[in-house]
C-alpha cells in the first residue's frame, strides 16, 4: 500500500465503530505514524490496519454502508498487514459460526469463530496467557463478551490459547487476530509483533 518511510510507516485503526481510539493511542505511544480510516480513499494510505473491539455485526452494517467492507476485502487480499481485536477478529474470520441472519465477515483467516462465546460482559475476564511467539512473561489479556476460535483451518497458526485448549490468538500470513483486548493493559506486545509485521512488508525489497 502507499505512504510510508523508513522510521514509521502510517497505520491506520478502522474508525466506523468500537474502541478505535485506544489503538490510536497505544500505536502512537508506540511510534506509530496512526490515522483513522474511515473511508476507502484513506485505506490506501496506510501500510497496515487494526480493526478494533466492537460490536461485529454493526461494525459489518457500517463498513457496508461507507463502502469500506471491499476495500478492505481487497486490501487483505494484497497482502496489507491487518491485526483485528476481539470484534475484529471476527471480521477476519473467513466463518462466524453464530453470527446474525445476514451478517457478513471480512474474512482472510482460514477460522470459524464464536461470537460471545463466554457470556454476556458481566462474564468477562482476565487471564494470562503463554504466547511463545511473544516469549516471557505471560500475556494478561482482558476478555469481554469475547469471540473464540470454534476451529481452524489448515493456513490458519494459533499463538495462544487458553487452559482448556480454546484458541484464543492466531495468525495467517500477514493477519493477525485475538480474542481479547491488549489495548486495555499496558502490554502491549501484539501491538509491537504487528507493527514488525508492517514494516517488514511495508520495506521488503
Amino acid at each position: 500500500m502507499a505512504g510510508s518511510d523508513t522510521i514509521a510507516p502510517p497505520v491506520g485503526v478502522l474508525a466506523l465503530q468500537g474502541d478505535f481510539r485506544e489503538h490510536l493511542r497505544v500505536l502512537t505511544m508506540l511510534g506509530a505514524r496512526a490515522v483513522s480510516v474511515r473511508r476507502p480513499e484513506e485505506l490506501d494510505d496506510v501500510s497496515g490496519l487494526v480493526i478494533p473491539g466492537g460490536e461485529s455485526s454493526v461494525m459489518d452494517k457500517l463498513s457496508r454502508s461507507f463502502g469500506m467492507a471491499e476495500p478492505v476485502r481487497a486490501a487483505i487480499d494484497e497482502g496489507l498487514p491487518v491485526y483485528g481485536t476481539c470484534a475484529g477478529l471476527i471480521m477476519l474470520a473467513d466463518r462466524i459460526v453464530d453470527g446474525i441472519p445476514g451478517q457478513r465477515s471480512f474474512g482472510g483467516i482460514d477460522i470459524a469463530v464464536r461470537r460471545n462465546a463466554f457470556g454476556p460482559q458481566t462474564a468477562s475476564f482476565e487471564v494470562d496467557l503463554d504466547v511463545p511467539v511473544l516469549g516471557d512473561p505471560p500475556l494478561h489479556a482482558v476478555f469481554i463478551r469475547a469471540p473464540v476460535v470454534d476451529s481452524l483451518g489448515r493456513e490458519a497458526t494459533p499463538l495462544s490459547a487458553l487452559d482448556d485448549g480454546r484458541v484464543v490468538a492466531v495468525e495467517q500470513g500477514n493477519l493477525i487476530g485475538t480474542s481479547f483486548h491488549p489495548e486495555m493493559t499496558n502490554d502491549y506486545r501484539f501491538h509491537r509483533y504487528f507493527l514488525d509485521r508492517v514494516r517488514r512488508v511495508a520495506f521488503r525489497g
